[in-house]
């Protein structure tokens, strides 16, 4: 059942890592680089300042990492939940260099499948997969208790639920293709939605802060 609370989401997207500056594709492993770290610490003193209840974070590493920062100057107990993970890729894809002519063919049939209903490429998620997963995401937080939550999570996932919130079941695979081919965040951007009451009582998603990043200026 539905949680009908009025409530504030600040996701944040991890901060830079490792692999995110190497000429490979990303390992779910890959920690925060240098630059990420202090990214991580600019971020968390800026949800100090926040009014929050819960601390929630993919457990990808390097997002682990970015919710230990923001842990560490606000006292929260971290929760990690599998929803909010990037894309899976292909595992053959893992840590493997863009001159890899495999993994660089795999990537172009991947990259298809996540804007293409029902195609699959080995062990990958596909357009129905993360679509749907934001909608679990999505559902999980209006059914929480807490007002304000903060989530670490990754890029496209973040922009994929954006979509979904912008576009409902009006998203589809060219609108989805075309939202993520014109789009981006920074590393550490902070996207805000609310979810609250209509004039005409209806609850709803909006969209209220996208990609902020002031604090790295």
């Amino acid at each position: 059942m539905v949680n009908k609370t009025e409530k504030t989401i600040y996701f944040v997207r991890h901060g830079q890592s490792e692999d995110n500056v190497k000429p490979v594709f990303q390992s779910p492993d890959s920690p925060l680089s240098k630059k990420g770290k202090l990214q991580a610490k600019s971020i968390a003193k800026r949800i100090s300042k926040l009014n929050f209840q819960t601390l929630i974070t993919s457990p990808l590493k390097r997002a682990k990492q970015t919710a230990k920062a923001i842990a560490e100057v606000t006292d929260r107990e971290v929760e990690y939940s599998e929803l909010f993970i990037e894309r899976v890729k292909p595992k053959y894809m893992n840590s493997k260099p863009y001159t890899d002519e495999k993994a660089v063919t795999l990537c172009k049939k991947w990259e298809k499948s996540l804007h293409t209903p029902r195609m699959r490429v080995k062990d990958g998620e596909n357009f129905d997969d993360i679509t749907a997963r934001a909608d679990k995401a999505l559902a999980f937080l209006r059914n929480r208790t807490e007002q304000s939550l903060v989530v670490v999570t990754h890029g496209y996932f973040l922009r994929t639920i954006v979509a979904r919130v912008l576009l409902g079941y009006l998203l589809s695979d060219k609108t989805f293709s075309h939202i993520h081919k014109t789009t981006t965040t920074e590393n550490t951007g902070l996207t805000v939605l609310k979810y609250r009451k209509e004039p005409e009582g209806k609850y709803r998603w909006h969209l209220w802060i996208y990609n902020d990043h002031a604090h790295l200026g």
